[in-house]
């Protein structure tokens, strides 16, 4: 039995600690070699490309996701989910939602594994979907004080704010520049659509966390290489796939490569995360292929039972 699901249904039963959870899982059976999930692979279709991320977890569940670049308004994600076992199509989610709150959810993880326990204030720099699943997961894995945030548009930034305080029970202001959003924030979020800085290293405190979601790669990027070389940790969710972008992402080429962490290591105790209150963390998200499918497991075990098939 097929189950189809959209982003109305997403944004119903997937919230923050379900999500956080389940993006935890994912690293962890990752590093343990659980999760099958290489690099992204794409087609160039002549003005655009499709994109496809694919995972396999051994015994349960293969799946894949699929999305293009054409950049047409109505353009959607696709997520299918197939039984190991029969190869059977157990779900499928149409829309955009699974995938950015996977995205958060892996932003989340790395806020609960690397930041200080007792950070609560955090700094936004972008005010789409993107920045929105951050501090959503954010919230979910650290008591939230405040945020700042700060985008190029004033109005996107203000009605972020209120969408915050609104729906998160935090306050939150807009700010008028990303120096005003970061300066002295225990975490901060880049979440821009930018090729060229937007942060300047030197306005970070001590001790501050740092998750990047946007371009990062050597030849456009939302932040710069001060901000790699300020970093005492420096982790990705993929190491594989930073290693595979082509062109190559900045924190997967020297002098940073052999720097570079799995957060999954982190998790299980094998690589050293935080150490020591003062060090400033930066997590590169790259997005680990398979968790869309992952995640979509998770909703599906959830909601299945009472969905009619379609």
């Amino acid at each position: 039995m097929t189950v189809l699901f959209s982003d109305e249904d997403v944004a119903a039963v997937v919230d923050a600690p379900l999500t956080v959870a389940a993006m935890r899982d994912a690293l962890l059976a990752s590093y343990a070699g659980r999760l099958i999930a290489p690099p992204r692979a794409s087609a160039s279709l002549g003005g655009g490309r499709m994109v496809l991320t694919a995972g396999h977890l051994t015994g349960e569940w293969y799946g894949f996701r699929s999305y293009d670049t054409f950049g047409h308004p109505e353009s959607g994600q696709l997520v299918v989910l197939h039984d190991a076992r029969t190869g059977a199509v157990r779900a499928i989610a149409v829309g955009d939602e699974l995938g950015s709150r996977r995205t958060g959810g892996l932003g989340g993880v790395a806020v609960d594994a690397l930041a200080r326990p007792d950070a609560a204030t955090l700094g936004v720099v972008g005010s789409g979907r993107q920045a929105w699943t951050q501090v959503w997961a954010a919230a979910a894995v650290r008591p939230l004080r405040e945020v700042t945030v700060h985008s190029r548009s004033a109005a996107r930034r203000e009605a972020f704010a209120a969408r915050v305080r609104a729906e998160l029970g935090v306050p939150a202001r807009a700010v008028g520049s990303a120096a005003a959003a970061v300066r002295d924030r225990d975490l901060v979020v880049l979440a821009t659509t930018s090729t060229t800085p937007v942060l300047a290293a030197a306005d970070l405190a001590p001790g501050t966390h740092v998750n990047t979601v946007g371009f990062k790669q050597v030849d456009r990027h939302e932040f710069g290489t001060d901000l790699l070389d300020a970093a005492d940790l420096l982790v990705t969710d993929s190491p594989g796939q930073a290693a595979a972008y082509a062109p190559p992402m900045l924190a997967a080429v020297e002098p940073y490569a052999g720097r570079l962490r799995d957060l999954g290591a982190v998790l299980a105790g094998a690589t050293p995360g935080r150490t020591r209150a003062e060090q400033i963390s930066v997590f590169c998200s790259t997005g680990l292929a398979g968790t869309e499918v992952f995640l979509l497991d998770r909703l599906a075990r959830t909601l299945a039972p009472a969905r009619p098939a379609r």
